[in-house]
């Protein structure tokens, strides 16, 4: 309604909420649109991005502050609430001029008889501080998982599942550290393409990908455009999980490699710079044809003929016979809370068993795929069991022998340009589980899965 940063906030929470739209795809463009620069597109971005990250406990806030359930307030007016309750209790806006704000943006968005009402609750929001309303909500908790709930701003059952994950490795004690970085904003990185494009002098190196760094500063689009596109915004696991396939053991020119749920095109565009460096061929697969897109155009300045087909990756799979076959299996993207905020409220337990299933038939296809001696890179940017340890597993169970798991950890290690803190799995297998708190990545799981 104005190029206002509470303006373009509150739209994108609308499409958000509405339209089950990605806020890190449309805030962008929307601050684009609104012409938003400096500290107005830092302002619109910290509303959206720290609204969606809490909303769970806001919403806790609002519906005692409101005397009535979340899911009895117009869904218009809400969302200008979580806005306002953001302001208040995270960030330093000044009582008065968060509920002026909030009620005028009511009043205009749905009416007069909705503003009143937002005036009340965001007055009764701003009696207390922070402090008190964490303490408040966690006294009306049930349990230790519902009172890290409202403190971290998780649904109870991620809070449980990332425990299970961390427990895997030995190392359960680190959940509050965990679920504190998926709170925080990442940092940009970025990953010049092998052979194409040398890290600028002036970066930081990541410090684990020999491929990434972070920029120094400014428009990381500005970069990307520069380069042709031979320099891409890329979070570093996103790298080492293409790299700990492409770099498992020596390539041998001729092999035929398969990115096979290729969207949106990241790790396809490492193999393929990595392919073309070792004399390999690559093609891609994606189900959907306006990600085939983007797939196209993520491979666009490579030098390599990467065909893009628009397939079901459990029949693509057994189109040929492959050396290297990547299958980033679609999840519940659960590792990748940082940069999708929405995403923790917007999944829900019933979406994993549909998923697991999915992915095992995936990974299935692409083990009947390979060469002798070929290898699968199994990933996920979840780190839940069901997504990750339990589909492995099942694999070599039902492979009779004819598939081998790798050690993804000695492989992921041989890449890193700094020692690496990848525990070994209690379970005794060779999966690697990058974290956000510890490696400042998303939360990616890679194995890798060799036949005989």
């Amino acid at each position: 309604m104005s190029a206002s940063p509470r303006w373009v906030a509150y739209d994108v929470l609308r499409a958000v909420h509405d339209s089950d739209a990605y806020a890190n795809l449309l805030l962008p463009r929307a601050i684009s649109r609104a012409g938003l620069t400096g500290a107005d597109a830092g302002l619109a971005t910290e509303l959206t991005y720290g609204t969606l990250r809490r909303e769970g406990t806001y919403d806790a806030i609002i519906a005692d502050a409101a005397r009535r359930p979340v899911t009895d307030i117009d869904p218009a007016v809400r969302d200008a609430l979580l806005l306002g309750v953001h302001q208040l209790v995270a960030m330093r806006t000044p009582s008065h001029a968060a509920v002026n704000e909030t009620v005028r943006q009511v009043r205009k968005a749905v009416g007069p008889s909705a503003a009143g009402f937002a005036n009340a609750v965001l007055r009764r929001v701003s009696e207390r501080t922070a402090q008190e309303w964490e303490e408040r909500l966690a006294a009306a908790a049930r349990s230790d998982d519902e009172r890290l709930a409202v403190r971290y701003a998780h649904p109870v059952w991620v809070i449980r599942a990332f425990r299970r994950a961390l427990a895997a490795e030995g190392r359960a004690d680190e959940l509050e550290a965990l679920l504190a970085a998926d709170n925080a904003a990442p940092v940009v990185t970025l990953a010049a393409l092998r052979g194409l494009a040398d890290r600028p002098a002036d970066a930081v190196p990541t410090p684990f990908s020999p491929l990434g760094f972070r920029s120094a500063g400014g428009d990381p689009g500005a970069v990307v455009a520069a380069s042709g596109g031979l320099v891409r915004v890329q979070d570093e696991g996103s790298q080492l999980a293409a790299l700990a396939l492409a770099r498992v053991r020596p390539v041998a020119a001729g092999e035929r490699w398969l990115d096979l749920c290729a969207a949106p095109g990241g790790k396809t565009a490492v193999l393929a710079a990595e392919a073309l460096t070792h004399g390999a061929t690559l093609e891609a697969n994606e189900l959907s044809s306006a990600r085939a897109g983007l797939v196209r155009d993520s491979v666009a300045a490579v030098p390599l003929d990467v065909p893009v087909s628009e397939e079901d990756g459990r029949t693509r799979a057994g189109r040929g016979l492959y050396d290297r076959i990547l299958v980033d299996a679609p999840c519940t993207g659960l590792g990748a809370l940082r940069r999708r905020p929405e995403a923790r409220w917007r999944k829900q337990p019933g979406d994993v068993p549909e998923l697991a299933a999915l992915q095992s038939e995936l990974l299935s296809a692409a083990l009947d795929a390979l060469r002798p001696g070929g290898v699968v890179a199994y990933v996920t940017c979840s780190p839940h069991l069901a997504e990750t340890a339990a589909i492995v597993s099942d694999a070599l169970r039902t492979s009779d022998g004819a598939i081998e798991e790798l050690d993804a950890r000695a492989a992921v290690a041989a890449i890193a340009e700094q020692p690496i803190d990848l525990p070994a799995p209690v379970d005794g297998s060779g999966r690697a589980q990058l974290w956000p708190h510890r490696h400042g990545t998303d939360a990616m799981s890679i194995s890798l899965l060799r036949r005989r």
